[in-house]
């Protein structure tokens, strides 16, 4: 649903925006790759149909397809995110526990409902790291979230130093809770409202924990099977070794997803969630039998919005002040009576 925020006076015209934008873009990438010990690869837009290697968000999205006709007529599919690409990118070029890739992600999700957030367009950095087995731990993955964290903060300090004006919203640290534990604190609210009562309450939170059921039966939110780990026990007495990164947006007075992330699926869980899912046909594909008989590497990985990035730090009220997209003639018009010009 289409938000117009009250009395909204964007910080800067397009044409700043636009510098501005590739600026962060610059600045951000830098210092993840610093922080987590990532080289930059590049990445398809497109993968064969029928492999397994495409992210299947929450399992009922359809990409867009079309037929090569120089393979005979067989199907490529546009990716969703590159979540078993990059581990399978981590195995082949040998990349040793501690360090990892990124790269840009440009997907088209024709399923989505357009509005402040959500556009047929998403660019993301995806990135992945190979770790030990001993790493799979909970305490990993929040040590992993705080670094990506600095990065957001030092990209916002420098946001400031070149426009003052635009003064800085990430509060010193973010917080960590699971979701259940949002489930027990808020059991009358929406998985959503939940979110947005956290963010509110914290500025910036990682909620662990996406996939699996909690006591109402329900996951906090979907997630493939085949990718996050989400059903293991972690140290904290829950399910779940992944989660979403969620950053109050006073512009849109909301939560505002940012980043999910996890430690992937080892053999065990794999077989696990599939089964929980009723997938286990999945195990025939490529990247599922290369997984489960061993020949890919333990991962941590993720994907962050691009601009989404851009729009939270610019502090502006619609993504398609960031990036060119198309939008609904009467979104166009109610945005551009409420002073929020689409690119």
């Amino acid at each position: 649903m289409l938000v117009i925020p009250k009395k909204y006076n964007p910080k800067l015209l397009p044409e700043t925006t636009e510098v501005a934008i590739q600026h962060i873009k610059d600045s951000f990438q830098r210092h993840l790759s610093k922080a987590l010990c990532l080289r930059r690869v590049t990445a398809p837009l497109f993968v064969l149909s029928g492999t397994g290697i495409n992210d299947d968000l929450n399992g009922v999205e359809h990409p867009v397809s079309f037929p090569i006709e120089a393979l005979d007529g067989r199907r490529a599919e546009v990716v969703h995110s590159l979540a078993k690409w990059k581990r399978m990118k981590l195995g082949a070029y040998d990349i040793a526990p501690g360090y990892g890739l990124y790269t840009d992600m440009n997907a088209i999700r024709t399923f989505e409902d357009l509005d402040n957030l959500h556009s047929l367009y998403v660019d993301q950095w995806d990135w992945e790291k190979t770790i030990r087995e001993e790493d799979r731990t909970l305490d990993y993955l929040k040590d992993t979230v705080r670094k990506i964290y600095s990065a957001l903060k030092a990209v916002e300090a420098d946001i400031y130093e070149r426009f003052p004006h635009i003064t800085p919203w990430l509060p010193e640290e973010v917080t960590f809770i699971h979701s259940q534990q949002l489930l027990d604190l808020y059991p009358d609210l929406t998985s959503k409202e939940r979110e947005n009562e956290a963010a509110r309450r914290y500025g910036a939170v990682f909620i662990i924990g996406i996939g699996a059921p909690l006591s109402d039966g329900e996951p906090h939110d979907g997630r493939a099977p085949d990718y996050d780990d989400w059903i293991s026990p972690n140290s904290d007495g829950y399910q779940g070794l992944n989660g979403d990164l969620i950053l109050w947006n006073p512009v849109l007075e909301s939560g505002f997803e940012l980043s999910s992330m996890g430690i992937r699926v080892s053999p065990e869980s794999l077989r696990r969630q599939l089964r929980e899912r009723g997938c286990e046909e999945r195990m025939a594909y490529d990247f599922h039998k290369s997984l489960l008989e061993g020949r890919l590497p333990c991962s941590i990985g993720g994907g962050i919005g691009q601009s989404r990035l851009c729009m939270y730090l610019l502090q502006k009220a619609h993504i398609g002040e960031v990036q060119a997209s198309i939008w609904p003639e009467e979104q166009i018009r109610a945005c551009a009576a409420a002073g929020i010009r689409l690119l």
